[in-house]
């Protein structure tokens, strides 16, 4: 975390300063599991760079712990163990991260001006696939499990139900590991599951809204996705949406559902004229996304945010634009591309 020093904790993130006695062996019988970790501490945290911290922080205490490890349980379940601890330790007194559809209803005017949220609002943020799965050929992170709308909606849980939850649920540890990790009983653990399974299923969204694309499906909606804004091509786009098709732009609290409101706004606010846009494909939370890029009077594109994208097998279901900069450079694209 920010307050701890350097030369305290001489393994450092890369696992490149190794200057204590037994650091060598922590860091390769722990530095494997930083992916995963990551992806575990985001889903508490619906945050990237406080999952990052958090992260850190977890290595920080085993490696203060590790010669009263002992082996005790496998590595792996004791690095959860401190690391949903740790989590827990940060979520106190936090409300909860928010996307514009969990603050209210949509809005039916797509000519009124977006209404931004205050600094009271904590938006929740998307991952960068990158930052879990550097090899598409490695599969550390399960899709189904990092998706932005169960993201979305596990911030509706108290953090305590939200740990028991993704331990049990994803994790598929036992109600026995669960309570010994958070120094409870087996039977508040099954109670505390029940209530958090319930209250999932109130604010999850259907299954069958979310039906999965094949890769060259979601590839070709990515890219007319991207093309349709590129040349400001409406026709294009809206052929593109389903008829429920939803948008949502943090940091405003306005979001529109359907065609009838979601159209008329992009026309009159968010296509321009064709070149006003450049777009970059990526993905975050194992959906396909575009790095937004804006042109401004110099010609030059700047970092404008990023759309991530939840699709049906033909068409795009819901659009969540993060409009923010530094995010763009986050997802390990450039801040400014020039005029040519």
């Amino acid at each position: 975390m920010a307050g701890e020093s350097a030369p305290e904790y001489a393994y450092q993130q890369n696992g490149a300063a190794v200057s204590q006695p037994g650091n060598e062996e922590f860091v390769r019988r722990t530095e494997t599991f930083r992916r995963e970790l990551l992806a575990h501490c985001y889903r508490m945290i619906g945050s990237v760079s406080d999952a990052e911290d958090v992260v850190q922080e977890t290595y920080l205490r085993a490696w203060r712990s590790y010669d009263r490890f002992q082996d005790r349980s496998s590595i792996r379940t004791w690095l959860y163990r401190i690391a949903t601890n740790t989590c827990l330790t940060a979520l106190r007194n936090r409300g909860r991260r928010a996307l514009p559809s969990g603050l209210g209803a949509p809005s039916d005017d797509p000519y009124e001006p977006t209404e931004l949220a205050g600094p009271q609002v904590s938006w929740l943020q998307p991952i960068p696939d990158a930052l879990l799965n550097p090899d598409p050929a490695d599969v550390v992170v399960s899709r189904d499990s990092i998706r932005l709308a169960l993201i979305a909606s596990l911030q509706y849980l108290p953090p305590r139900q939200r740990a028991v939850l993704l331990l049990r649920d994803v994790l598929a540890w036992s109600a026995a590991e669960v309570a010994e990790a958070l120094d409870t009983t087996t039977t508040a653990v099954k109670s505390t599951l029940q209530r958090a399974r319930a209250r999932l299923d109130e604010v999850a969204p259907a299954p069958d809204t979310v039906a999965e694309p094949t890769a060259p499906q979601a590839r070709a909606l990515l890219d007319a996705y991207m093309a349709a804004f590129e040349n400001s091509d409406a026709a294009a786009l809206e052929k593109l949406l389903r008829a429920d098709s939803t948008l949502e732009m943090t940091p405003s609290r306005t979001w529109f559902a359907g065609l009838r409101t979601c159209m008329p706004f992009f026309v009159a606010s968010a296509l321009g004229a064709p070149g006003d846009w450049r777009m970059v494909p990526t993905s975050a939370n194992g959906q396909p996304a575009a790095a937004a890029y804006q042109r401004g009077t110099d010609g030059a594109y700047r970092a404008f945010g990023v759309a991530v994208l939840t699709l049906s097998s033909t068409h795009i279901a819901r659009i969540t634009l993060f409009i923010d900069p530094d995010l763009v450079v986050a997802f390990g694209e450039p801040p400014v591309f020039e005029a040519s």
